[in-house]
């Protein structure tokens, strides 16, 4: 009897140790929380900053697809990181993710000014072709061999906000204190006759208010989020031209990536790239919508045409193409590539 109670004892503790083995692997998989962060208003339902709805429709699909195994943290208002350190921050592995305005990141890694590159892209359905022609696979190289890995392309129209009088042409900005929002962009308007002030769009509120601004370029969605309506006597859209097309996309460090396996890997891109019709759809119904919102707050509203986009694309070409050629490396050659794109999309 002992030594059967013996054999029922030591066949109990082989099941438990087989059993406990078999249940290492599903308890030792550790939650992952990653933190994004961005520098937009933080939204509410399906209303509010797209950009922000974006990042919480990335972070609900894919805790669902991992199974919770990814949780994440959303920052909004530049919270956790200042809009200017985002890029840096994720380069460096000390932020997760992001959605910002590529070319904040200029500083560090001048070839990505060329995603706010003036009078360069002009329409959505061109820079959306950009991310399988050869520029965005380069754009790719460049920010992964940085550290940062692009997830989800997402192009935004953009129109001039101004407290005096309306920006069509470059004769307009003669003597203004306009903001463009990349080293490019600035430099055109510098070139038209601007006194250029730079900052990033969430400062831009107060340097219109304190009189530091008397125009302000920046995206559709920009232009509402912050309240420029509150200032601005005239306001030109994106609705038909503008020489001002931004990629603002959603990043997350290669670190990070790195450090998630390889099924994690496979749904973070794909819900990345899910979320890109919905990017496209809500910044077209943005260049709409600003144009409702400022003339309810009593601006004048104005449409630019393709002879005035024209203008501006010639002194575009006299000042902020020729420095991105010269000062950046492979500069003509990007440029280059994004021509290619354009002359594609005829």
């Amino acid at each position: 009897m002992f030594d059967s109670l013996s054999k029922l004892l030591a066949t109990a503790a082989v099941i438990g140790c087989v059993a406990g083995f078999v249940g290492a692997p599903a308890q030792a998989e550790e939650t992952k929380t990653l933190k994004i962060s961005h520098q937009f208003p933080a939204s509410q339902g399906d209303e509010g900053d797209f950009r922000d709805r974006l990042c919480r429709k990335f972070a609900e699909e894919v805790e669902k697809r991992t199974n919770g195994q990814i949780k994440f943290e959303i920052h909004p208002n530049g919270s956790l990181v200042k809009a200017t350190s985002q890029v840096s921050s994720v380069r460096k592995g000390a932020l997760d993710m992001t959605l910002v305005p590529l070319a904040y990141g200029g500083g560090e890694i001048p070839a990505v000014n060329i995603t706010l590159m003036p009078a360069l892209v002009s329409s959505y359905e061109e820079g959306m072709r950009w991310k399988d022609a050869p520029i965005g696979k380069e754009l790719n190289k460049i920010l992964e061999d940085k550290g940062i890995k692009l997830l989800t392309w997402i192009w935004q129209g953009g129109g001039t906000a101004s407290i005096g009088k309306a920006v069509l042409v470059p004769d307009d900005v003669k003597g203004m204190k306009a903001r463009g929002a990349s080293r490019e962009m600035d430099l055109m308007l510098k070139e038209a006759g601007a006194a250029v002030t730079s900052m990033p769009s969430s400062e831009v509120y107060a340097a219109m208010q304190s009189g530091v601004l008397d125009a302000a370029v920046t995206s559709s969605t920009s232009l509402m989020s912050y309240r420029l309506q509150e200032f601005a006597k005239n306001l030109t859209t994106a609705r038909d031209k503008t020489f001002w097309f931004m990629l603002e996309p959603l990043l997350i460090s290669m670190a990070t990536y790195d450090a998630l396996t390889p099924e994690q890997q496979k749904i973070i891109v794909e819900v990345g790239a899910s979320l890109e019709p919905f990017a496209l759809e809500e910044a077209k119904k943005d260049d709409e919508r600003v144009a409702v919102v400022f003339k309810e707050a009593g601006a004048q509203v104005h449409d630019m045409n393709q002879q005035q986009f024209n203008q501006w694309r010639k002194v575009a070409e006299q000042s902020a193409y020729k420095d991105f050629a010269e000062r950046v490396k492979n500069g003509q050659e990007l440029l280059d590539m994004a021509l290619a794109v354009e002359q594609a999309s005829r």
